[in-house]
């Protein structure tokens, strides 16, 4: 079972007592805004987005952490890998993301948590690339993205939903070459 914690968060795998928090926080436009088309989602489909975190945990050893407060065991979200199927043109990569209940955000949490995933993902899984990416819009997201030292890419339509996105990335000399600098 695989965990990271930060100062003041624990990220972790998902359990079923989970859901409705993760419901609440997907039934809310604010959080869904920059997400797909936008939509909200309901209990049922965001059961099912439950399994496939899970099931991406299975299939790649790597993914998307339920992201909870250490001090008070409250779920704040998710943050951590995943392959972004949705945007053929990138692949092969895995992405790296985060997603807030609006309680949380604009605590720096979103970076705290994005830290020691991408961490994780290119020193302890020694992937070669991480990727992010966003809706243009989102500049909350891009202002984390640049936090973490991810650069611009390319700038993309996603098939589907015809929304234009940035993609960020970081190659793993470049996170190693950045940390070795910062001691």
């Amino acid at each position: 079972m695989i965990e990271l914690r930060t100062d003041r968060l624990l990220l972790r795998q998902w359990r079923d007592d989970d859901l409705d928090a993760l419901a609440q926080m997907y039934a809310d436009p604010e959080v869904m805004r920059y997400i797909r088309d936008g939509s909200v989602q309901s209990r049922a489909e965001t059961a099912a987005h439950l399994d496939r975190m899970r099931q991406h945990w299975d299939e790649h050893g790597f993914g998307l952490f339920a992201a909870e407060l250490v001090e008070t065991g409250q779920l704040t979200g998710w943050v951590g890998l995943a392959v972004p199927y949705f945007l053929p043109e990138v692949m092969p990569t895995v992405e790296i993301g985060w997603r807030l209940a609006r309680p949380f955000w604009g605590a720096g949490l979103a970076t705290e948590g994005a830290r020691a995933a991408l961490r994780f993902g290119l020193v302890d899984r020694e992937l070669d690339r991480l990727v992010s990416i966003r809706q243009v819009e989102n500049v909350r997201s891009a202002r984390v993205m640049e936090k973490l030292g991810l650069t611009f890419d390319r700038r993309t339509t996603t098939p589907g939903n015809d929304r234009t996105v940035d993609v960020y990335a970081i190659s793993r000399p470049q996170y190693l070459d950045r940390s070795v600098r910062t001691r």
